[in-house]
């Protein structure tokens, strides 16, 4: 059995991991920041709208707080009463948990939202990654969108995207065959996946079996059509904010006054930019930077310059909320916790 120690250390495959993803961070980098005067490219962050800073501030948290609204609804079937506040600070401990180690927010919500409503981790974690299922569903449908709201061929620019959505759709389907088999024929399911992949070793059995159980398990919570159109209702209002928010970032440079920038462009660049998020860099470092910047040169002739100031003070933003955000709701979430141990310790001396 393994010790409480030894599973808190870092295993040479997980430092590689973070190691690779650090390196791909520095890489695109480079890409983003080629060719790129320095001087200028301040020049233009200084020159940025302080008040189109701040809307697109309040629009970042009200997304957030949209994600929050959701995953309330996803968690409804398990925990009807659960705050919506402890949703958000752990939303936002995530992200910021993500700045550092790519993935490992995931697990700090599911830590942070246990402790504090008292629900199996396990159970929040196959919520989440419900969550990541729609949110998959959901932008790839925003880039087929994207396709219809340029005025241009979307695919002849960007060769490399056709790809990816051939590819990203037929996962999605798969996985969605696959959740409806495990639902329905959950044992027989089970059994099947378990013998095909022990003959790979059995522990990937046992990690695919824990992948499969969680994925059924967080998708059987989401019961009734009631909670399905919410769910669906409120992912729509987060794609929609985020289109907004990235036309505030055009509003932040004053780049709106191109002949071609209007409300779907804003759409365009969330959409596409969204990939270099996904990519397992910190935070999105670089991977954000280069899409963006290629989105925004490539489809709508903005100079490098300014390509790379909208992506990294649009990054930087987000960045810093959420790494600024995740320290405060983790002191205040810890400092909670602790009280309400208390409490339940003090009224459980009460009964006795």
């Amino acid at each position: 059995m393994t010790s409480a120690n030894s599973k808190q250390r870092i295993t040479p495959k997980e430092l590689l991991s973070y190691a690779v993803s650090v390196l791909l961070s520095f890489v695109f980098l480079y890409f983003a920041f080629s060719g790129v005067d320095a001087s200028h490219l301040l020049e233009i962050i200084v020159g940025a709208s302080l008040w189109w800073i701040f809307i697109f501030i309040l629009l970042t948290l009200f997304g957030h707080y949209l994600r929050a609204l959701r995953w309330k609804v996803i968690l409804s079937s398990i925990k009807k009463d659960v705050e919506v506040s402890h949703l958000f600070g752990s939303l936002l401990i995530g992200y910021g948990v993500n700045n550092v180690v790519p993935r490992l927010g995931e697990i700090s919500r599911a830590v942070s939202v246990g402790q504090l409503e008292n629900i199996s981790r396990s159970s929040i974690f196959g919520t989440i990654v419900v969550e990541r299922v729609i949110d998959i569903i959901f932008f790839g449908s925003a880039v087929l969108l994207s396709a219809f709201l340029y005025q241009g061929n979307l695919y002849e620019q960007f060769p490399w995207l056709k790809l990816t959505m051939y590819f990203g759709s037929a996962i999605i389907f798969i996985v969605i065959i696959i959740l409806v088999l495990s639902i329905r024929y959950k044992e027989k399911f089970y059994s099947i996946i378990l013998f095909l992949t022990r003959k790979f070793s059995v522990a990937f059995a046992e990690k695919i079996a824990s992948i499969f159980e969680k994925l059924t398990f967080g998708f059987s919570s989401l019961s009734g059509w009631k909670n399905y159109c919410l769910a669906i209702f409120f992912s729509v209002l987060i794609m929609l904010t985020y289109g907004f928010n990235s036309y505030v970032g055009f509003l932040i440079f004053d780049m709106h006054n191109s002949a071609n920038i209007n409300l779907g462009s804003g759409w365009v660049v969330m959409s596409i930019s969204s990939i270099g998020v996904m990519i397992p860099t910190p935070g999105g470092i670089g991977s954000y930077h280069t899409i963006t910047k290629s989105v925004l040169v490539s489809l709508y002739s903005f100079l490098p310059d300014v390509s790379i100031a909208y992506a990294t003070l649009t990054h930087g933003i987000s960045y810093i909320i959420h790494s600024a955000s995740a320290l405060i709701y983790f002191f205040y979430f810890r400092k909670k916790y602790s009280a309400l141990k208390q409490t339940s310790l003090f009224d459980l001396e009460e009964k006795n």
